[in-house]
Formats: C-alpha cells, sequence, structure tokens
C-alpha cells in the first residue's frame, strides 16, 4: 500500500473512532440526562431491617446525592417478594423504579413455582449485583458437637431426632441443608419457619439444635455466643468469622452456597440506562465507606453488571433446578 493511502486510511480509523467515542459520550450523557428527570423508587419486596432493606437503602441515598432527585425504598412485601418483583416487572421501564432482590427469587423460585407471574429473563434486566454474604452452619451451644465431622456423627448415632431451621421450603437455605445432607450422610430434619427470625429464636431457645443462616442475621448471636459456628457454606472463609472453617474445609465437599442481591429492571429499560446505573452502583458500593458499613454487617461488596450478572443469575439457576427436582421440594 503506498504512503499516502495508509496515511489516509489510519485517519480515517482515527476519524471512525472519534466519532464513535463522541457518539458514546453524548449517549452516556443523554442516559444522566434522563435519569435525572425524575425520582427513583428502590422496591425492596422483603420487610425493613433485613440485607435486602439496607442495601436498598443505601442505593437509594447514593442515586440521591448523584441525580439530586428523590430516593424512597418501597418495602412492598408479601407472598415471598412476588408482589413487589411484580410491582417492579409492570413498572414503566426508564430505570427509576428498581428491584433490589436476593438470589433466590431469580434462580430457585423458577423451578420451586411453576405459576410464578414473571419470567426472569423476559420480564427483567439484570442491573448489577451488589453483595454477598456467607452461610452459616450454626448450633445451640448446649448441642455436643463442636466440629461439623461431630454434628454428623451425632445425627446418625440419633437418627430422626436432630432438626435444622430455614427461612422456609424451597429458600436458599433449605436447599443448602439439603445439599449438606446429600454430601455429608448427615440426618438432619427440616424445619421451615416463615423468615429467618422466628427460625433463630427456636434455636436460641434449644427447641430446634441447629440452623443454617446467612451471616448478617446470624452474626450478632455467634458474636454473644449465644450460637456455634461450625462452618460456613462459601468456597472461603468468612472475613468476620476468619476461624470458622468451610464446609469444604471441614470435610464435606461439594456445598457451595452464598446468599447474594442484586438489582434488575423493568425489561425494555434502554441500554445507555442500565450502563449509567451499572456505573453508578459500582461507584456507590465501591466507595470504602460502604464496603467498611456492609463488612460490620457481614456483608461483603461483590458487583458484577450487564451480560455478567445475568450469565450468573442462568448459571446458578441452572445448578438448583435438578436439586429441587431429584429432592421433589414443593411451595408451601
Amino acid at each position: 500500500m503506498p504512503r499516502t493511502t495508509s496515511l489516509f486510511a489510519a485517519a480515517a480509523l482515527a476519524g471512525t473512532a472519534l466519532l464513535w467515542s463522541a457518539s458514546a459520550a453524548h449517549a452516556q450523557s443523554d442516559a444522566e440526562k434522563a435519569l435525572s428527570a425524575q425520582p427513583f423508587t428502590i422496591v425492596a419486596p422483603f420487610p425493613p431491617g433485613g440485607p435486602v432493606d439496607t442495601l436498598a437503602r443505601i442505593l437509594a441515598t447514593g442515586l440521591n446525592e448523584r441525580y439530586k432527585q428523590a430516593a424512597v425504598v418501597d418495602n412492598r412485601v408479601g407472598a415471598n417478594g412476588n408482589i413487589g418483583i411484580d410491582f417492579v416487572k409492570r413498572a414503566a421501564p426508564t430505570g427509576h423504579t428498581l428491584l433490589m432482590v436476593p438470589a433466590g427469587n431469580l434462580t430457585i423460585n423458577p423451578t420451586l413455582m411453576p405459576k410464578l407471574g414473571y419470567n426472569v429473563d423476559a420480564d427483567f434486566a439484570p442491573v448489577a449485583s451488589l453483595a454477598k454474604a456467607a452461610n452459616v452452619l450454626a448450633v445451640n451451644p448446649a448441642v455436643p458437637a463442636k466440629t461439623v465431622a461431630e454434628l454428623v456423627a451425632l445425627s446418625k448415632a440419633k437418627p430422626g431426632t436432630l432438626s435444622y431451621a430455614s427461612p422456609g421450603v424451597g429458600s436458599g437455605l433449605h436447599l443448602a441443608g439439603e445439599l449438606f445432607k446429600q454430601q455429608s450422610g448427615a440426618d438432619l430434619l427440616h424445619v421451615a419457619y416463615k423468615g429467618t427470625a422466628p427460625g433463630l429464636n427456636d434455636v436460641l431457645g434449644g427447641s430446634v439444635p441447629v440452623i443454617l443462616g446467612n451471616l448478617p442475621a446470624l452474626l450478632p448471636q455467634i458474636q454473644s455466643g449465644k450460637l456455634r459456628p461450625l462452618a460456613v457454606t462459601d468456597p472461603t472463609r468468612a472475613p468476620a468469622l476468619p476461624d470458622v472453617p468451610t464446609l469444604a474445609e471441614a470435610g464435606v465437599a461439594g456445598v457451595s452456597v452464598t446468599s447474594w442481591y442484586g438489582v434488575m429492571a423493568p425489561k425494555g429499560t434502554p441500554a445507555p440506562v442500565l450502563v449509567q446505573l451499572a456505573a453508578d452502583i459500582t461507584r456507590i458500593f465501591n466507595a470504602p465507606a460502604t464496603r467498611a458499613q456492609l463488612e460490620k454487617q457481614g456483608l461483603n461488596v461483590w458487583i458484577h453488571t450487564g451480560s455478567a450478572f445475568g450469565d450468573a443469575i442462568r448459571k446458578e439457576a441452572a445448578v438448583w433446578a435438578p436439586i429441587i427436582k431429584s429432592r421433589k421440594i414443593e411451595a408451601e
């Protein structure tokens, strides 16, 4: 190629790159303008006080500061989260009504509840995952088991007598318990509650000896000595419980279950708006003060955006579907 032609081609490519960059910047600017145009509603489909509510309030504060618009948290509870989820599904796809949701509603319920009323892929656009929390296998201190191996042995020695509490049939913690039983051979009866709090109360009271719960809910009781942690279900140890082994370290492989939380938008939300929201969320939750606040509660920032978040949802759903079907677990 003659040098003049080569220079012309290089200039053309450079010009194209500049035009693309300007176009992208313009689209980003338009997305920011669109998001600045009206207030935000963050729907948390569970009661105040839990991780979903905490994360929703952090996001609302961050969006309020970013766009100088009101941002409110709507705790639209009921039907295992489905009332709030349905509300967001029907909202205008502008990026101003967002869903703060735990993993189970996206990865477990679609298999557990055939008549769910929403389709994760068809009705929602993934914005970003925000944080994750370890799950903990713990016992009342009166239980004569100080390790996972001792708990498994105790359950086999007294078949049909030891039970474990979970937040409900088909919850991620219920499935984690079934997976633990399958991999360890433990003989444990499942006792389902309507949420973590009532199950935790019974474990603290001694009527149920074992609990599987997420770390933010159990951490205060562990720190006070009212619960004895035996293992976490994460692949790595929890920073808040550095001396507590993983189940794999305790001799039970194949049980890697993490509680995580993310943000979804109604399907049809413009792509530039989704990209902008993902960038805002990344900035809000990566702030050192936010990280420190969450770590004190047993939560760790865990961000995946857009299609990467969508892929993570589908991958986890594919893990739970055969377990739900093989164990014949049905929603109450």
